[in-house]
This record gives structure tokens, sequence and C-alpha cells, in this order.
């Protein structure tokens, strides 16, 4: 086990979170747990092919930044571990399921599966299979929002976008472009990077020269953040100063989430190159069970009020897998549809 690194500390308190807040956090990261969990089984039965990428454990992460934002209005750039981000931008489980099983209703027309979930009505801008092949098209999207803004005069134009890559992809050449060009452009994009330890198979520490990924934005003039990832009152306090800054034309923002994936790389992964000691630290700090206790103790909710979430969500993902098993499949003679923008 390679030693871990020192978790920021984050008081609760500064949080300074509404019951209101704490219950929409709490209730999206238990969606993303439990629609994952879901996906694990529908996969097993053979309802779901090729490869499928889980995002269990890194819930705080997703809930923090993208609930710190405005829905419908900012953008969210995703990877192939993309069916939480869709769940937090507000895509419907009943889309992402039926997109995941490859049916017509699914958010993506059954066309995209498992690692390129779209919903332009959500500003989710995709999953991308290609390691850091987001963070470009992301930093268009900022671009856009800004030009729109300065040169066309559209007041409107505030919207901010929020980048999701993990640490493999910070060894990767559109990482340090894209870093450079959005802080010469000063342009409104968070930069998140989920570090999660494991490109893969390569352990973070073995493939990079300075593990401390928040310590390069230094290098571009730009404010670099390192949170406890597995905190999503630090996650989201955190991230709302980083859409503050950006939404008043700061400029961008890198936050280095730490945190863990709980299962393997994908479902195909056996996983069987990380330690048991190692899972064992991290299961020990699980986001959902952080956030459940720091509600009961700032007195924002109960346990009675936490299971009635729980079972209100578990019912929403069988109904999603209801909705998907009884979607039509798409029609064969459509096979060349929504290949380009005008054909909705």
């Amino acid at each position: 086990m390679v030693q871990e690194r020192t978790l920021p500390q984050f008081d609760p308190a500064i949080a300074q979170i509404t019951k209101q807040e704490g219950l929409l956090l709490y209730s999206d990261m238990v969606l993303g747990r439990m629609f994952e969990d879901k996906c694990a089984e529908m996969y097993y039965r053979g309802k779901m092919f090729g490869f499928v990428h889980l995002y269990n454990g890194q819930e705080a992460v997703s809930s923090g930044v993208i609930k710190a934002m405005r829905p419908g209005e900012d953008y969210v750039s995703s990877t192939y571990r993309d069916h939480v981000h869709a769940l937090s931008a507000g895509v419907p489980a009943n889309e992402v399921m039926a997109e995941l099983f490859g049916k017509a209703t699914g958010c993506s027309k059954g066309r995209g599966g498992s690692m390129h979930m779209f919903s332009a009505e959500h500003r989710m801008l995709g999953g991308y299979a290609f390691i850091a092949e987001g963070i470009p098209v992301a930093a268009g999207a900022a671009f856009q929002s800004k030009y729109r803004k300065e040169v066309m005069g559209d007041t409107s134009a505030d919207q901010v976008t929020a980048c999701f890559f993990g640490d493999g992809a910070c060894n990767n050449g559109q990482f340090f472009e894209t870093l450079n060009m959005a802080a010469l452009w000063n342009l409104p994009i968070l930069f998140v990077v989920e570090n999660n330890k494991w490109a893969i198979g390569m352990a973070h520490e073995r493939a990079t020269s300075d593990p401390k990924i928040y310590k390069k934005a230094s290098v571009f003039n730009m404010p670099g953040v390192e949170v406890d990832g597995m905190d999503v009152l630090a996650v989201y306090t955190t991230a709302k100063e980083a859409v503050r800054r950006a939404r008043a034309g700061e400029g961008p923002t890198l936050i280095e989430a730490l945190t863990y994936r709980f299962r393997g790389h994908s479902l195909a992964d056996p996983d069987e190159l990380r330690s048991k000691e190692e899972k064992e630290f991290w299961l020990a700090r699980d986001p959902i069970k952080k956030l459940a206790g720091q509600l009961v103790d700032m007195n924002l909710a109960t346990a009675e009020e936490l299971k009635a979430i729980d079972k209100k969500i578990q019912l929403e993902v069988e109904e999603s897998v209801t909705f998907a098993e009884s979607s039509p499949e798409p029609d064969p003679r459509e096979l060349y549809r929504y290949i380009f923008a005008e054909d909705k």
C-alpha cells in the first residue's frame, strides 16, 4: 500500500448549508450509488453490454460540484465514468438506464451506451471514452459563453462549465494545452480532477513526477485547490467558490478531489491490483455515510428522514429498469439519424 496523502481537513460548519441543500446532496449521492449498484446487477444478468465503468465511492465529487451550479444552464463534461454525472446534471434515471440498455428512449437514443451519455436539454456535453478527450470540448463550451457575453453582448451568457477527468488524464497533452488556453482566455471553467489513485491499473504515484495535481495550476497562473473528495460538504463549498469566480469573470480553477472507486476499473476488471488494506482504508470513508452523520449532527435531518429518502430512490431506480426493459429498440431504418445537429 502506497503511503496515503494527508487529506485536507474541513469543518462542516463552514459549509453553512440549509436543510434543503443537505437533503439535496444526500438524495443525489444515494441516487448515484443505488443506480450504479443496479447497473452492476443488470450487467451481470446480461441486460447491458460492452464496458461499464461504475462510480461507486466518488459520489461526493459529482454531487458536490454539479449541485453548486445552475441545473439546466451550466455545462457538464464527463468521462467514460459518466452515469452519475448525468444523473447529477438532471438527466432522468429512466433515460440513463434506457441508454445503458441501448434503447431508443435513452438520453443518446440508444446510440451511446455507457460511455457516451449526452443531453442537450440538461447541458450534459457527453461522456468521452478517450482519456482527456472531453477537456478541450469543455473549454469550447466555456469559450462560447464568454464570447456571447463579451463580444455579442448577451448579458444572460454567464454560464459556467465543469469538466471532470481522472488523474490519468493529467499526464496527457490535452490537459496542459487546454489549461494554458483557459488561463490565457480567462475562461469560466472548473477543471475537476477525480484522483481515485488508479488510472485503470496504473498507480498514480508511479505515473507522474509530482502526484499533487492541484500544484500544476500554478504553472498556468490559476488557483489550484486540493479537497477531500470523500466529503461532499468540502467539495460543495470549494465548488461554490470556484463557480462564483468563474461567473464573475475571474477565470478558471483546478480542483483536485482526492477520492476512491469502490469497484474495479470496469465491471470486467477482477480488481486484483489494489491491496486489501488500501480498499479497507477508503471503504471506511464512504461519502454517503459521512454526509448522513454530518446532517444528523448538525440537526438538519433525522435518521428516519434519510431512510425515507433511501426508500424513495430505491423505487426510482427500480422504475428505471422497468422503463428500460419496456422501451423499444432503435429502429434499424434510423441508423444514420442523429449524425448532424439539425436532425433532432
